[in-house]
């Protein structure tokens, strides 16, 4: 009889092998790596703010002919500022004509960059505050430059207006600004 072979050894089970805790990466790996992703970023944003003045309003260069095409149609004498220093900036201008009239918009940014928003309007005044200040503007004071006398009002949450009727147009001066800001700025209007 044939004795029997002796069935092979099982073979020692595998034991896993480990690179130690987290993979082999330690929180100083992690920083490292961090820190090499965000030194070009800090670097690019300094690039974009100090040598592309990155932070400087950017000012719209059709406002000119923007106000000549509001006082070409002769709806209503149109004012703008004078005498501003070269820190305020016109950011943005539109005219618009519609059934109920015309209006003429002016954005600027005084020089804490603060928006501002000039209105020139020959829409009723009835209709054109709820649109210009929101639906509950209230009068709280006037403010006199010397020559007029404007409506102050508090707008919108977080903003105040200086409002001047005007025979056959309305002007309103509405921002964020301080009120130094708002009544310099109504004062230049000529």
């Amino acid at each position: 009889m044939a004795t029997p072979e002796a069935a092979p050894a099982p073979e020692a089970a595998a034991e896993p092998v480990t690179a130690g805790k987290r993979g082999g990466r330690s929180p100083r790996d992690m920083a490292l790596s961090l820190g090499i992703l965000l030194v070009p970023i800090v670097l690019l944003l300094l690039f974009y703010r100090v040598v592309l003045d990155g932070d400087k309003p950017i000012s719209v260069e059709n406002a000119e002919s923007t106000i000549q095409q509001a006082r070409s149609a002769a709806v209503f004498p149109v004012v703008v500022p004078q005498g501003l220093g070269d820190d305020w900036h016109t950011v943005s201008a539109t005219f618009k004509r519609d059934a109920d009239g015309a209006t003429l918009r002016l954005g600027y940014v005084d020089p804490d960059d603060d928006p501002l928003l000039l209105v020139e309007s020959s829409v009723p005044t009835e209709k054109l505050l709820p649109v210009e200040l929101g639906a509950n503007p209230k009068a709280v004071s006037t403010y006199s430059d010397g020559a007029r006398t404007w409506q102050r009002y508090e707008a919108r949450k977080g903003e105040n207006a200086l409002l001047l009727l005007d025979k056959g147009r309305t002007i309103i001066v509405v921002g964020e600004a301080e009120s130094k800001s708002l009544e310099s700025f109504a004062s230049s209007l000529r």
